[in-house]
């Protein structure tokens, strides 16, 4: 799988990207997201609209995974661990631990696995109960690419679309 179909969802066209806009204490740090589950970013469109009240768009890119993989610090999380729960925690905490990396790919930490996370970060439970309630879950995929130049050379836009939201604004 060396070229793939990746989305950004959101209200705006992005032909140009740019990691350093986003904010800084997301899953994988501040970078520019993109999955390759064109469901997940249209769920993620529809939502941003709604809480914007400005029209759902998805922009379509090919992304070359494999070479942008082989040339940068590249962090992939297979599924919903230890390192993966701690490396979240500890980005939407605040902490720069994603500095160290150019391209992070994983689990997202959505509306199926946030209630967990948060009652984990707030101490409600343990670790292994957060992993246990986890473990099951299949995750849903972000990348995100917090290398300008990698983005550049490795992301070629190919287009987007606005998705009817037939009176959700």
């Amino acid at each position: 799988m060396d070229k793939i179909e990746v989305y950004h969802a959101g209200t705006e066209r992005v032909d140009a990207p740019d990691c350093n806009r986003g904010r800084v204490n997301l899953d994988f740090g501040q970078g520019f997201y993109l999955t390759d589950i064109y469901d997940q970013a249209y769920k993620f469109a529809l939502s941003k609209s709604r809480d914007r009240k400005l029209p759902a768009i998805i922009n379509t890119y090919i992304l070359d995974r494999k070479s942008i993989i082989s040339e940068s610090k590249a962090k992939i999380f297979e599924k919903y661990d230890e390192e993966w729960l701690e490396f979240i925690v500890a980005c939407r905490g605040g902490k720069d631990i994603w500095k160290k990396y150019d391209y992070v790919e994983g689990g997202v930490a959505n509306d199926r696995v946030i209630d967990t996370v948060n009652m984990y970060i707030q101490g409600f439970i343990p670790k292994d109960r957060a992993l246990k309630n986890l473990r099951y879950l299949k995750p849903n995929n972000q990348i995100c690419i917090l290398n300008q130049e990698l983005l550049v050379k490795h992301l070629r836009f190919v287009d987007c679309i606005t998705i009817p939201t037939d009176g959700l604004l």
